[in-house]
């Protein structure tokens, strides 16, 4: 499989902004690619997350340190929309993300998946299009009980030690997840192994996204 890598900058620095319509989705879509990154280069990062309540706001603070540790820069902001309303707030959530793109120009968004059939999921991946028109744009995967996983077309490669602390994380930062039969570390291996596998990854391990436009080569 061919690699393209992400550009480097004169001062290898990367703005990133990641968008989760819950309190969880981006450490399960991205987590450890994230992790990754933040390891790798100096990384600025915006974690926008859309639906909360306290409880789950204070889960994600708790995660986001960790998954944020090593970025040179990580702004946290959490909304406190109506979990499962997302696409009847519409108008003031697309005022939100008018007003962080006056804030912000990344170089790499993460956001969900257009064909997640999650309702809020959706809505997060429109705007973020609606939004940001000429940036890089990775939609991540949130298995569920829908399933509609797709057929990604991008892939992070990442090592065991990654996984291990992206689920680790996941499980010890969500108690309030605990009782969902699918919140567990066999499932979230299970899909870093499929993809992984599709990727040819050597480690045998791999997060998926949907990429559906991407510019490579400009004449000079």
């Amino acid at each position: 499989m061919l690699t393209l890598n992400l550009p480097h900058t004169e001062s290898d620095e990367l703005s990133i902004l990641c968008v989760g319509a819950h309190c969880d989705d981006i450490e399960i879509g991205c987590g450890g690619t994230l992790l990754e990154l933040t390891a790798q280069r100096r990384v600025r990062v915006t974690w926008l997350i859309l639906s909360s309540d306290p409880e789950r706001a204070g889960e994600a603070k708790r995660s986001a340190a960790v998954f944020l540790g090593r970025a040179a820069e990580a702004r946290l902001e959490i909304r406190a929309h109506r979990d499962g309303f997302l696409p009847y707030l519409g108008t003031q959530i697309k005022e939100e993300f008018e007003a962080l793109k006056g804030r912000i120009q990344p170089d790499l968004i993460f956001t969900h998946y257009r064909h997640d059939l999650h309702q809020d999921h959706r809505l997060a991946s429109e705007l973020t299009w609606n939004t940001f028109r000429n940036h890089l744009i990775l939609e991540y995967e949130v298995p569920k009980y829908d399933a509609d996983l797709g057929h990604p077309n991008a892939f992070a490669v990442l090592g065991a030690d990654t996984c291990r602390r992206k689920v680790e994380t996941l499980l010890a930062s969500y108690p309030s997840q605990a009782n969902k039969g699918w919140f567990s570390a066999d499932l979230f291996m299970a899909l870093l192994r499929l993809r992984g596998m599709e990727s040819n990854a050597p480690s045998g391990l791999a997060e998926a996204f949907h990429c559906r436009k991407v510019r490579f080569l400009e004449s000079r």
